[in-house]
């Protein structure tokens, strides 16, 4: 593995959660939005990662990895497809017949620990970034 494949592969860490924080970001704005274009609430959304490499996890727990690893991508933005929530306000636009609305299955205490995450995980590729670029660095100063 040489020196530009792992900066490679924090870059396209680092364009992973930031992704995961716009979406984070999208369905904290729209946590109280009961009309969509499709015409029912919002729905949660979720960014699900893929590896960039072929490989199998067990290949690359026997070593088999040659150098293939070329880091993680966005596989799909999809949606939660868990139960919304109803809310009783019977003066509310989009009230049914019995006063309940229907709320987006958004729970912003979940975002918020989720957004904290990908900060963490964001925070990480570029700690390994730098650590990569300091190595670099020392073997510059070594051959001098």
């Amino acid at each position: 593995m040489g020196l530009f494949n792992s900066i490679n592969i924090s870059a396209t860490g680092l364009s992973a959660e930031r992704t995961r924080m716009e979406v984070i970001s999208k369905n904290i704005a729209n946590a109280n939005t009961t009309r969509t274009s499709s015409g029912g609430p919002y729905r949660r959304q979720i960014a699900i990662f893929k590896e960039k490499s072929g490989q199998s996890f067990a290949d690359i727990l026997n070593g088999k990895t040659k150098g293939t690893n070329k880091g993680v991508r966005l596989s799909k933005i999809a949606e939660d497809e868990s139960p919304l929530k109803r809310v009783y306000d019977p003066g509310h636009p989009d009230a049914d017949q019995q006063g309940y609305v229907q709320m987006p299955n958004v729970d912003v205490i979940k975002e918020m620990v989720d957004m904290i995450t990908a900060t963490r995980a964001y925070e990480a590729n570029v700690t390994a970034m730098n650590a990569t670029k300091s190595m670099a660095l020392k073997a510059l100063d070594i051959g001098r």
